[in-house]
């Protein structure tokens, strides 16, 4: 790994002056890219009312024209969905926003594709459904924008269908550049479209069902102003959806910089206060009821609980979950998907260590691009393992398991490389494929693994510079300097996420006093000195024994450390820790 301090300049001392901040945090906010004082007062002071106007997104008049009317004559809508994170808060945002302008849910309903028997978005058998079922209007959600067979065979059949989705849009490469493929639908939704004006295109699904509820509301209910009651249940209504769109803003992964930020700081305020019975029975099931809800916990203890039920379940549950309306029920489901979730933790880790052993047998390594073929793997799990792959490796990985009728497979990539315009170039070899720059997912027929392999890996132009992974530190910073003012100003640069990490030092220890803990010993406690004698207890979250073999090993008990400052809490005290990123023996 390489490490590198952030090359970025600026006059930090007359921004720090600017916006009443150190010119450390000046510093960091410049790393990220934050440069003028535009940027910086949106992201320090950024509220509510510097969120984008809804309209600006393309067809959004079109769209909301059409919801109301189709509502207005009772007509039945149908919101199909995904079965991760961002597909089912888009769904259920939808789902309550509808219904309030309604002021009845009869009439609307959801379908949430299943993983294993629908696949990802809109097919055939949903369509036909609909159809059987009586629907006039569709309106997706996270998903759409590739899927111009379906939405044709849905307006053949008289279905009124709107888009809102996120991905990218589909494309074919011309003589002069790039055709791209819009689905024949009354209205598309999505800001990643060529000539939509929206000014920030990384939103997620999600977000997007949230603009269209709230352009829908205004709409309607800027025809009776007096309606005083009406306005504030539209507030609580989209409190409600904006606490949704943050979390699937984080489950999603996007960057959180720009509006992205300012939706899940609002967010996440609004979620100690939501009330939602089923998050909140979640939030209490998963021991979280008397702490901060942080993008941690949305990462890597909610959000996991919300995938679980669509990898190996129904993701419906969760839909279930969010419009539960008596407690027992809501804690009921609650403890069902938190139990899912550890049955999906254990197969996850089992898939993980067969990947290895065929990596090693077969000798992937030499490949740039990581096609790992575990036929008996569960295909919801695959997304999970290839993203733990790519991590340790850093290289972009597809792992690619045994579906109903062909092979099914989910890719995780690098920075450097845009994984779904490099499907696109040997896209002849896939049944379906679709997804962004940093994850994708397929299917092709069994026959054509070990050819995709080869394909992928022969139009793949990384270098072996772009397989070297940067850790990029903010800046050389003694252990003395971290006190309690610099962790109140770090408190101004949150919520971090990606896109906006923690900020990272570098500095040189003796370290003393290690302690390997945790049942599974993936915890190090240690304690940490520099050359000015100033001290500090260090934390590592690793191969523990590993870790103690590297110290015992080590001569002169010196390392080099990649940290980020934070507070340890525990009970009623609170106590600054260094959380080490990375470390290096010397």
């Amino acid at each position: 790994m390489k490490w590198q301090l952030n090359p970025k300049r600026a006059d930090f001392d007359l921004l720090a002056k600017q916006h009443g901040i150190s010119p450390l945090t000046a510093k960091i906010m410049v790393n990220r890219g934050i440069t003028n004082d535009a940027q910086m007062e949106h992201f320090l002071n950024g509220t509510q009312a510097d969120m984008y106007d809804p309209m600006l997104l393309k067809d959004m008049k079109k769209a909301v024209s059409l919801l109301e009317e189709y509502l207005q004559k009772n007509k039945r809508i149908r919101i199909i969905g995904d079965y991760d994170i961002d597909g089912i808060c888009s769904a259920y945002i939808l789902y309550k926003g509808l219904s309030f302008v309604k002021e009845s849910c009869d009439g609307i309903d959801i379908r949430i594709p299943h993983r294993v028997t629908d696949g990802y978005g809109l097919n055939d058998r949903l369509i036909d459904e609909a159809v059987e079922d009586g629907v006039d209007l569709i309106i997706t959600c996270d998903n759409g924008i590739a899927a111009y067979d379906q939405i044709m065979r849905a307006k053949d059949h008289g279905i009124c269908v709107v888009v809102t989705d996120h991905h990218e849009v589909p494309y074919e490469e011309t003589d002069g550049g790039r055709k791209y493929i819009l689905p024949p639908a009354d209205a598309v939704i999505d800001p990643k479209q060529e000539d939509c004006i929206y000014p920030f295109r990384d939103i997620c699904g999600a977000v997007v069902a949230y603009k269209v509820i709230c352009a829908l509301i205004q709409r309607v209910l800027c025809k009776d102003i007096q309606n005083i009651e009406g306005q504030v249940s539209q507030n609580s209504v989209l409190e409600e959806c904006l606490v949704f769109a943050a979390f699937a803003t984080v489950g999603d992964v996007m960057d959180l910089i720009d509006e992205n930020r300012i939706i899940v700081k609002y967010g996440l305020k609004k979620m100690k206060t939501s009330q939602n019975m089923g998050l909140q029975a979640l939030i209490s099931a998963c021991d979280l009821e008397n702490k901060e809800i942080t993008p941690y916990h949305i990462g890597f203890v909610l959000g996991p609980c919300f995938n679980a039920s669509g990898r190996l379940d129904d993701a419906y549950h969760v839909i279930e979950l969010l419009s539960a309306t008596t407690k027992e029920e809501a804690d009921a489901l609650a403890i069902s998907l938190k139990q899912l979730n550890q049955e999906r933790q254990d197969l996850t880790t089992q898939g993980e260590e067969k990947a290895y052993e065929i990596i090693e047998a077969q000798g992937l390594l030499k490949d740039r691009v990581l096609v790992v073929y575990l036929p008996d793997v569960h295909e919801s799990l695959a997304g999970i393992i290839a993203g733990r792959l790519c991590k340790k490796y850093y290289r972009p990985t597809f792992v690619l398991t045994n579906g109903d009728d062909c092979v099914k497979g989910s890719g995780r990539s690098i920075e450097a490389y845009h994984m779904y315009d490099e499907m696109t170039k040997v896209k002849d070899l896939f049944l379906k494929y679709g997804g962004h720059k940093l994850a994708a997912g397929l299917s092709l027929p069994s026959d054509q693994v070990e050819i995709f392999r080869e394909r992928i890996n022969e139009v793949c132009t990384l270098c072996d510079c772009d397989l070297e992974e940067t850790l990029m530190l903010d800046l050389q910073m003694m252990l003395g300097w971290v006190s309690d003012r610099l962790m109140d100003e770090l408190e101004k640069l949150e919520p971090y996420g990606n896109g906006n990490e923690k900020p990272l030092f570098a500095e040189r220890v003796y370290v003393s006093r290690v302690k390997v803990m945790g049942d599974k010993h993936n915890v190090v406690r240690m304690q940490l000195r520099n050359e000015e004698n100033s001290t500090a207890v260090g934390i590592c979250f690793c191969d523990g024994d590993a870790f103690m073999q590297d110290y015992i090993n080590s001569t002169e008990k010196r390392a080099r450390i990649a940290y980020s400052p934070e507070w340890n809490e525990y009970g009623n005290c609170r106590s600054l820790q260094m959380k080490i990123r990375h470390i290096e023996w010397y």
